[in-house]
């Protein structure tokens, strides 16, 4: 099990001038990681993360901190995920390239959408890079 596939829901964000790397996570089924959409699961992700990150908007004047690139959806092996996604967030947190960091997340990744959404549209997530 040890392979199992985590989607990861994530935003690299500056809250009051400080980092942050929030997430919201959970296991997959292998049937469900074949799926080419991730937007049943997907989306309920980046709601419960986007309500973490609204419920800590009292802290300060919220930004994002890689653009377009700020909010992901990423998927990964639960062991990649458990080891090295820790250590990549408190790099960046700590002060770390934020390109460097993407790039890295996507070395770690199996596959990777970015979050979307534009006017009276749905939610999208379009594969990323």
């Amino acid at each position: 099990m040890a392979d199992a596939p985590y989607l990861i829901a994530l935003a690299l964000l500056e809250l009051d001038g400080r980092r942050a790397l929030p997430l919201a996570g959970k296991s997959r089924s292998t049937a469900a990681a074949a799926a080419a959409d991730p937007a049943g699961e997907g989306g309920s992700l980046a709601l419960e993360l986007l309500l973490r990150i609204w419920q800590r908007s009292d802290e300060g004047p919220l930004r994002r901190a890689a653009g377009d690139a700020s909010l992901l959806l990423v998927e990964m092996p639960m062991e990649v995920m458990s080891e090295q996604l820790p250590r990549l967030k408190n790099d960046w947190v700590q002060g770390g390239d934020t390109q460097r960091c993407l790039e890295r997340l996507q070395s770690l990744a199996s596959r990777a959408w970015r979050i979307t959404v534009a006017g009276r549209e749905p939610v999208r997530f379009d594969p990323w890079p």
